[in-house]
C-alpha cells in the first residue's frame, strides 16, 4: 500500500510488526512474519534509510520504530522536496533547450527562402519531413491535406502516422482528401479508417488537385513539381497563395464523398463518379497513362474500364464512345 512512498511489502510488514511490539528482536520478527533473517535485516536497512527507525535512547545499539504520524509525514515532505527539485531542473532544461534551438537554427545551411515572399524551398525528403514535424507540432487548430496518386506508399503512411496521431490527440481538426481509388487499396484504406476512428475526417474524389498540406490556413506545403514529389517542396506563408490553396481545397472537399459513404451511381447513366470522370478525361484527348495518373489507378485499369464503357455504349472507338456519352448526357 505504501509502495509510492518507497516502502516495499517486506519492509512495511516489518514496520507494522515493530509498531505492534517495539521490544521485539530480529529473531522475534522472523518467527512472527515467517521470513528468513536476511529478509528482515534488508527490511530494517530500508526502514533506516527512510528514517522510519531511530536509535533507542534507552538501549544502546537497538533501533525503535518512529511513529507513523511523524515518519510518513517526513516521507511525504521528502517527496515534495524531490518533486520541487525536479521541477526546477525541468525549467532549467527547457531554458537550455530553447537556447540550443535558437543556436542550432543559426547553424542551418542557407536555403532559397526569400524574406520578401516568405517562401522556403525544401530539397530532399529529410528536409520536408523535418519541416512537417515542426509544423505539426506548432499547428493549433486544423490541418488540410490533399493526397493524390491513389494508393499511398507504406513509407509515406508510416511517416505520417506519428504526426497525425499526435495531432488528433491534441484535438487538432484533420481534413484529408484521397482519391476514390484508395477504396480498393487495403493499406491506404486501413489508414484512412484509422484516422476517421481517431477523430479525423476523410473524403474521396475521382480526381484531386496537386498534393498539399495547409496548417491553420496560414502555412502551406506544396510540391515543387507535382509530377515528381521527390524533387522537393515549397513551404509558404504568403497569404494570397495560402488563401488560393484553401479555396481550391474547399471546392474539392464540397464535391467529395465521406469515406464511410458508398459512391452512388448517377441515376440517369448508371455510371459511378470515377467512370464519368474517366470519360471526361479521355474525351478531352488525354492518353490512358495520363488519365490513369489523374485517377490514381493503373493504365491497365483505365483500359479495362474504358472497354466496358465502350461495350455499354456500343461504340467501336474511343471517339465514338465520347460522342455517344455526350449525346446521352453522361459528360455533364
Amino acid at each position: 500500500m505504501l509502495d509510492m512512498l518507497g516502502l516495499d511489502g517486506a519492509s512495511e510488514a516489518v514496520y507494522r510488526a515493530m509498531l505492534c511490539d517495539p521490544e521485539g528482536s530480529v529473531q522475534d520478527l522472523c518467527e512472527q512474519l515467517g521470513v528468513p533473517e536476511e529478509t528482515v535485516r534488508e527490511a530494517l536497512d530500508t526502514l533506516a534509510d527512510l528514517r522510519l527507525l531511530r536509535a533507542s535512547r534507552d538501549v544502546l545499539g537497538v533501533m525503535r520504530p518512529v511513529s507513523p504520524e511523524l515518519g510518513l509525514e517526513m516521507l511525504l515532505q521528502r517527496q515534495e522536496e524531490e518533486l520541487l527539485r525536479r521541477r526546477q531542473e525541468l525549467e532549467l532544461s527547457k531554458a537550455a533547450a530553447a537556447l540550443a534551438i535558437a543556436e542550432y537554427a543559426d547553424l542551418r545551411p542557407v536555403t532559397s527562402a526569400s524574406p520578401a515572399t516568405d517562401t522556403q524551398r525544401l530539397v530532399g525528403l529529410d528536409a520536408i519531413q523535418t519541416t512537417l514535424e515542426v509544423l505539426a507540432r506548432e499547428v493549433a487548430d486544423e490541418c488540410l491535406s490533399v493526397m493524390p496518386g491513389g494508393a499511398q506508399s507504406q513509407a509515406s503512411l508510416d511517416a505520417s502516422r506519428p504526426l497525425d496521431d499526435a495531432a488528433m490527440r491534441r484535438g487538432i481538426t484533420l481534413m484529408t482528401l484521397y482519391q476514390d481509388s484508395v477504396r480498393h487499396d487495403p493499406a491506404t484504406l486501413a489508414y484512412a479508417r484509422w484516422m476517421t476512428e481517431g477523430g479525423g475526417t476523410v473524403r474521396t474524389c475521382p480526381t484531386l488537385p496537386p498534393r498539399m498540406l495547409v496548417f491553420d490556413r496560414k502555412v502551406a506545403v506544396i510540391p515543387i513539381d507535382p509530377a515528381d514529389t521527390k524533387r522537393g517542396a515549397l513551404c509558404t506563408r504568403e497569404a494570397g497563395i495560402v488563401a488560393s490553396l484553401v479555396a481550391l481545397f474547399e471546392q474539392t472537399w464540397n464535391s467529395a464523398v465521406p469515406l464511410g459513404a458508398d459512391r452512388s451511381k448517377d441515376a440517369r447513366s448508371g455510371l459511378t463518379a470515377s467512370e464519368q470522370e474517366l470519360l471526361r478525361l479521355l474525351a478531352s484527348g488525354l492518353t490512358d497513362e495520363v488519365a490513369a495518373r489523374r485517377l490514381g489507378i493503373s493504365a491497365r485499369s483505365v483500359r479495362r474500364q474504358m472497354a466496358a464503357l465502350m461495350e455499354r455504349l456500343d461504340a467501336s472507338s474511343r471517339f465514338e464512345a465520347g460522342l455517344k456519352a455526350a449525346q446521352h448526357g453522361w459528360l455533364h
